[in-house]
């Protein structure tokens, strides 16, 4: 999370050469990465400090956690619908653009998930965490994307629309990523 705004300015201003100035601020990256991230986490950390030892641990783990765990499964798809009906009409009107950012994405899954799950395998990662690994390095963290994209470049920016449209193709592509580690599970010993 620290270093999410020097690597947004780094790769915005820096690496980039399409021949235009863009007025980039670390403040504000490191400002849309706080409010995204930072309040979440530290929501998080709060209440568990704080929920164990009120209550106990034992209460936290067995009764607040499976009450709280559906709820991250509707914060997803809230989330991912409030970007679209956001940006919906420019998804739908700037179509090329959405599958102009959808077929480097699919090669980078195509790539990413099946290596890092082969190298967690030759390393003699248990079949959990090869497939943690390997779906958490083909996620995209799109949420900061959208964050860094509309206060750098604003709401109705190209940019914007990119960041936006990543979720279209990460989630179902992760979605089908899973089913496939299920058909392939026992490939791996999954006692671990």
């Amino acid at each position: 999370m620290v270093l999410f705004a020097p690597y947004a300015v780094f790769f915005i201003k820096i690496t980039s050469h399409s021949g235009t100035h863009i007025s980039l601020s670390s403040s504000v990256v490191a400002k849309s990465v706080a409010v995204f991230l930072g309040i979440p986490l530290g929501a998080a950390i709060i209440t568990r400090i704080f929920l164990r030892n009120i209550a106990s641990p034992r209460w936290y783990d067995q009764v607040f956690l499976k009450w709280m765990g559906p709820w991250s499964l509707i914060g997803l798809p809230f989330t991912i619908l409030v970007w679209l009906t956001s940006q919906g009409h420019q998804v739908v009107h700037q179509i090329v653009s959405v599958i102009r950012v959808a077929a480097p994405l699919v090669v980078y899954f195509i790539i990413v998930f099946p290596a890092t799950l082969h190298v967690a395998y030759k390393f003699g990662f248990g079949y959990k965490l090869a497939t943690t690994q390997s779906l958490t390095a083909a996620s995209n963290n799109f949420e900061l994307a959208v964050a860094v994209s509309v206060s750098t470049f604003g709401a109705n920016s190209n940019q914007a629309l990119a960041a936006t449209a990543s979720p279209l193709i990460e989630v179902p592509v992760l979605l089908g990523l899973v089913y496939l580690v299920k058909i392939i599970a026992k490939r791996f010993d999954s006692r671990n």
